[in-house]
């Protein structure tokens, strides 16, 4: 048999790469024979500077200290690519959860989080000379409305005063102007997102996203939701185009600065020439942290499972967990690590351990 492993990162608990691996060798442990390929993937999010890293020969880690989501210095890197036809002086790979990334959190912080320590990292790249920018924008930590990525490249978001407004949700209320007078120019720009809801309303960033990232009440949600349609009439952006509110808004601010939003998986999957790879394969596993009724949009496994749809192999599914709203129709195996670890937080300990048993489970029930 020739089996794909094509999984995403298990946020917060075990990499793709490692991830791969693990399953891997719970199927070669019952299938010794099968002809094993990992293509670790990523869809924006966690993992995303990963694997362009794997996949493109003499990329370089640039290091950089960053102000985290809670203001907190951050350690972390941009991705500087190789001189291309189309790129002349390289490209910069920079994922916002490395800089603003809710994994970055020692708790949750709805009001105060901001992203600019993603603009902090764009402005180095920038300042480095590259041609293109290629920016994930998952795992985000706040619902700020990308104001502390712009205000890093210059923008001024100002109260009522035309005094700053403070970081994260909290001074998005108080916008009453905004000078962008001294934004920097961008670049050619590819934002990798698996989000295609809009800014503001009932599928608006704040409804559906807030609340992961601690907006519970829902006089606070409608709050800051308001406030985001305010800001998008002074950014002159249109607050119901898809994909503005993904990373809590993010997505829109990218598009005022002059950035073209593409779908994460489908070109982390062209750069690893994932297509052709799944082509002839009997089986392609991959797989999440958390498979729910949002995974179906874009997001990793679904990709992957049409890529082997096409291709004429069956699908298998190993996830974290697997909520009840979730469709798993496209698959024809599922395997949930809290299942087989008997506890979410036990699933969460080993997850090595427990990737090995569902890769191997997998491995009996669709080995021929």
């Amino acid at each position: 048999m020739k089996v794909v492993i094509a999984p995403d990162s298990f946020k917060g608990s075990i990499t793709a790469t490692d991830a791969a691996t693990a399953i891997a060798e719970g199927w070669a442990s019952v299938d010794p024979a099968a002809e094993i390929m990992r293509r670790p993937m990523a869809d924006g999010g966690e993992g995303t500077i990963d694997a362009f890293a794997a996949a493109v020969a003499d990329a370089k880690r640039m290091p950089i200290t960053v102000d985290g989501p809670a203001g907190a210095p951050v350690r972390t890197s941009w991705l500087l690519l190789p001189p291309t036809e189309d790129a002349p002086a390289g490209a910069a790979v920079i994922d916002l959860a490395s800089t603003s990334g809710i994994e970055l959190m020692d708790r949750l912080r709805p009001w105060e989080a901001d992203t600019i320590g993603f603009g902090q990292a764009i402005a180095a790249a920038l300042e480095h000379g590259v041609s293109r920018l290629v920016l994930g924008i998952g795992s985000s930590a706040s619902t700020d409305g990308g104001t502390g990525l712009l205000r890093a490249l210059g923008a001024r978001f100002l109260d009522e005063r035309a005094a700053p407004v403070a970081a994260g949700a909290r001074g998005v209320l108080a916008i009453a102007s905004v000078d962008m007078s001294g934004l920097r120019p961008a670049p050619e720009t590819f934002v990798l997102t698996d989000v295609t809801n809009p800014l503001t309303g009932p599928r608006g960033t704040a409804a559906v996203f807030g609340p992961q990232k601690g907006l519970t009440e829902p006089a606070d949600i409608e709050s800051v939701d308001d406030a985001l349609l305010r800001l998008a009439d002074l950014l002159g952006l249109d607050a119901q185009h898809p994909g503005t509110g993904a990373a809590g808004g993010v997505g829109g601010a990218l598009i005022v600065w002059g950035a073209r939003l593409t779908p994460g998986a489908q070109e982390v999957a062209e750069l690893l020439d994932l297509a052709a790879t799944v082509e002839g394969a009997d089986v392609v596993v991959t797989g999440e942290g958390s498979y729910d009724g949002q995974s179906g949009d874009g997001k990793v496994p679904s990709f992957v499972a049409g890529l082997a749809a096409s291709a004429g192999a069956r699908a298998a599914l190993v996830a974290g967990r697997i909520t009840a709203d979730a469709d798993i129709g496209l698959f024809a195996g599922v395997a949930s690590l809290t299942e087989i670890a008997g506890s979410a937080e036990a699933a969460l300990a080993e997850p090595a351990r427990h990737l090995r048993q569902a890769g191997a489970a997998l491995a009996r029930s669709l080995s021929d």
